[in-house]
């Protein structure tokens, strides 16, 4: 593939794939790389609900709760549930049907790691293979960021029945997802355009000469 075309192919696809990969190791292991978040000065999960929480992070295998006394993680493994409360006994379950599909985005970063290794092959086959798993780690990306999208508006509009004051944003993870997408769609087009580019660039090098002088029949038979 053409180097003006190869290196930023290259550079889009490990650029989506590291953010992916962040994005994929998530709570509890990286506390900070979470989906959607809830802040609030009234409400209590059912994991300790003699606290307070004053904000509370969801992420791919877990969920973090920070108390006025600390910070907990609770390593749940992916499709986890988590009930929200309020003081008056009123309470509202985020179920793990909304959190499952949030697995979606370590198979994005696997593929996006395969695009990444067929695209630094300088075989046209492999690049138009490379551009399809590109294209195929997109649509994952797109689907994961739907879920993501899901989940949000899921907890903003449950969590807003408890009248705790709460507030609902989306996390680093959320916009990471976003960023990835774009990079993935482009790293895609980058690839197929260096293929098509170097397909042409083939046809114009090719050593026939189509338009050079034309012999005679009788010419076959003369001698040298």
């Amino acid at each position: 593939m053409s180097r003006t075309y190869c290196i930023p192919g290259v550079f889009f696809l490990f650029s989506a794939w590291f953010l992916l990969l962040i994005v994929s190791i998530s709570l509890p292991y990286f506390t900070a790389m979470d989906i959607t978040r809830v802040h609030s000065a009234a409400g209590q999960v059912t994991s300790d609900s003699s606290d307070v929480f004053t904000e509370i992070r969801l992420g791919i295998w877990g969920y973090c709760a920070d108390y006025s006394s600390g910070s907990t993680c609770f390593h749940t493994g992916h499709g986890y549930s988590l009930t929200f409360m309020n003081t008056h006994g009123g309470q509202v379950t985020i179920g793990s049907s909304w959190t499952r599909g949030l697995a979606v985005l370590p198979v994005a970063a696997g593929v996006a790691f395969i695009a990444l290794l067929l695209s630094m092959s300088q075989h046209i086959t492999v690049t138009l293979v490379a551009s399809l798993v590109s294209f195929l780690a997109a649509l994952l990306t797109l689907i994961a960021f739907a879920i993501n999208i899901a989940l949000y508006a899921y907890v903003k509009h449950e969590v807003g029945k408890l009248d705790i004051s709460e507030t609902t944003i989306t996390g680093p993870g959320f916009w990471l997802t976003f960023v990835s997408l774009l990079l993935l769609i482009l790293a895609g087009c980058t690839v197929c355009f260096g293929r098509r580019r170097d397909r042409m660039a083939g046809a114009t090098n090719n050593p026939i000469q189509l338009n050079g002088p034309k012999a005679g029949f009788l010419s076959r038979f003369r001698r040298n």
